[in-house]
């Protein structure tokens, strides 16, 4: 039975039911009493199905973050995401600040077209499916949710793949610009060489700049933990090893390319706006790999090589002719 009682700002309102106590603070008496009346059913609904009710979003998302996130290797860029969706404003509301409870299609719906204003429909569908993946072992393991609200949302198109290519004036004008003729000097030569080892590798940044002696047998390279949290070898070619050859020796646990991910960063981009190159990023590196790489493996060893568990993804590298193919019959 709820209980009333005047306040400086209205009507304040208390509930017990099943060992929660829970009040609040409305305009008028009526208010209060429609409030009280669907949270003593909601909190008995609960009871009933064992839902717990009461949790707010940015509980469920430190509770992910504590719990799921940080057993895996994007933990730190999981970590910032969600500190970043709780703060997003929706209908003059944190997000975090909503009740698990309160979260409906319609409210995320608002936060998608809130953000597609300033992000790309590729940002916007990572974001959801990591808010789904929170609601979805919110529902399943803490039993703080019925359903997850994300499944009714409609997903934006993601923009075309990025397609580029660099060309290898593009290549020469890089090393130029960051000081590489061949010889590991300073910093930016260790950029430069990671550039063309990715380039020569396929590999990704982060899996490069943690590469050890230890992890490499003859020609090939060990990548125990990669993006998608598997383990792949990657076969070295001789420039590949040639590059390696170039830097200092280090230890067998240390990286062969001594410089931070921060920096490696800054120093390419400083570097890319030297070269007056227009629109490439280190990633593109990857693209320029595969695309080469295409030539001399099949679709299966590529597959293995550059780590795609779908081989279709890899089918855009692929662009000889039907002429060139006839040749090859």
């Amino acid at each position: 039975m709820a209980s009333f009682r005047k306040h400086k700002s209205g009507w304040r309102v208390e509930i017990f039911v099943q060992g929660t106590r829970e009040s609040g603070v409305f305009s008028t008496k009526a208010e209060a009493s429609s409030w009280a009346a669907e949270r003593e059913s909601q909190l008995r609904r609960s009871d009933a199905s064992g839902i717990v009710l009461g949790k707010t979003c940015l509980q469920a998302f430190e509770r992910y973050r504590d719990e799921v996130s940080v057993h895996k290797k994007g933990a730190r860029w999981e970590t910032i995401r969600l500190a970043a969706i709780s703060s997003h404003l929706v209908a003059g509301k944190k997000l975090g600040e909503y009740l698990i409870a309160e979260i409906t299609p319609d409210i995320l719906g608002q936060w998608r077209d809130m953000r597609l204003k300033t992000v790309l429909g590729s940002t916007v569908n990572r974001d959801l499916n990591l808010i789904s993946h929170v609601f979805t072992t919110a529902r399943r393991e803490w039993k703080w949710a019925a359903k997850s609200p994300t499944t009714d949302v409609r997903r934006p198109k993601d923009p075309p793949p990025r397609d580029r290519l660099i060309s290898q004036e593009e290549i020469d004008r890089i090393c130029l610009a960051l000081g590489y003729d061949g010889e590991i000097t300073n910093t930016s030569s260790v950029v430069a060489a990671s550039f063309l080892f990715a380039i020569e590798t396929g590999m990704r940044s982060g899996e490069i700049l943690s590469l050890t002696p230890e992890r490499i047998t003859g020609s090939v390279a060990h990548l125990p933990r990669t993006k998608n949290d598997s383990k792949r070898d990657v076969p070295l070619s001789n420039r590949a090893l040639e590059i390696l050859s170039e830097l200092p020796m280090p230890l067998p646990d240390s990286p062969y390319f001594t410089v931070s991910p921060e920096s490696r960063d800054a120093l390419f981009r400083k570097a890319v706006t030297r070269a007056d190159i227009d629109a490439l990023t280190f990633h593109d590196t990857r693209h320029e790999a595969i695309t080469r790489l295409a030539k001399k493996l099949n679709i299966l060893e590529l597959a293995r090589m550059v780590g795609h568990k779908d081989i279709r993804q890899l089918q855009v590298y692929y662009n000889e002719t039907a002429a060139e193919i006839a040749k090859k019959l």
